[in-house]
């Protein structure tokens, strides 16, 4: 694995912690497979998408209705 890779895979992790924080502080539920979903996404833009949408998404599923 190149450095790019551990960069990219530690930016998708920062990302992913940042969506459910933000679930999470909105007060919104967070189930286990939306949970599981989130952490084992590795697609930056797709991340990016989903927190984007958290801010005002309505349930913690809704994140990825735009998909």
């Amino acid at each position: 694995m190149g450095w790019a890779e551990i960069r990219d895979e530690g930016r998708a992790q920062g990302r992913a912690e940042d969506i459910l924080l933000v679930l999470e502080q909105r007060g919104l539920d967070v189930p286990d497979h939306v949970r599981v979903r989130i952490t084992e996404c590795a697609d930056l833009d797709v991340l990016r998408n989903w927190l984007a949408g958290a801010v005002t998404a309505p349930s913690a599923e809704a994140v990825f209705e735009d998909e």
